[in-house]
């Protein structure tokens, strides 16, 4: 066993085995397979495979199943990366953001990160007016953020891979 730490929890990981490995890399890449299906995957019996993938679920190594949507088609035409440099590093002001960053829903995913800019964060907009009130009406305005500045993607030529297992 080894001990992970992080700023929040300390919790003991049990190292996976061979078999562990490639149960997560199935349902990576197909959260829909049966007990069946990772059964013969893994040459197990299906009551085994299903014990292996609700203990993983357990132990907190699977943390959930989602659908992936296709952004163009239900009207989001343009994904941007906004780096986010803070005028201010007091606790309240980082709070303050990260609860202004949870209530917007164009921003699917956000990072705190070393060098220049302090947060990363990647958003989804229906256009690009949209992608311009999110900047200047509702993260400029903040009264930490002392600067923005976003990138438009024009093409996502490597689709958001699975964790390597």
């Amino acid at each position: 066993m080894h001990i992970v730490k992080n700023m929040h929890e300390t919790r003991t990981n049990i190292l996976l085995d061979a078999a562990d490995t490639r149960l997560l890399a199935a349902l990576q890449r197909n959260a829909h397979l049966t007990a069946q299906e990772l059964g013969d995957i893994l040459n197990l019996s299906p009551s085994q495979a299903g014990r292996r993938r609700q203990r993983l679920e357990a132990e907190g190594y699977i943390k959930g199943y989602a659908a992936k949507l296709e952004p163009t088609r239900v009207g989001l035409t343009v994904q941007s990366f906004v780096q986010v440099q803070m005028q201010s590093h007091a606790p309240e002001a980082a709070q303050s953001f990260s609860r202004l960053v949870e209530t917007r829903p164009e921003i699917i995913s956000a990072w705190t990160l070393t060098g220049e800019a302090d947060y990363l964060l990647r958003v989804y907009c229906r256009d690009l007016p949209a992608l311009n009130i999110l900047i200047h009406d509702v993260l400029l305005p903040h009264a930490a953020v002392a600067r923005v500045q976003s990138q438009i993607v024009m093409n996502q030529f490597k689709a958001d891979a699975p964790l390597p297992t």
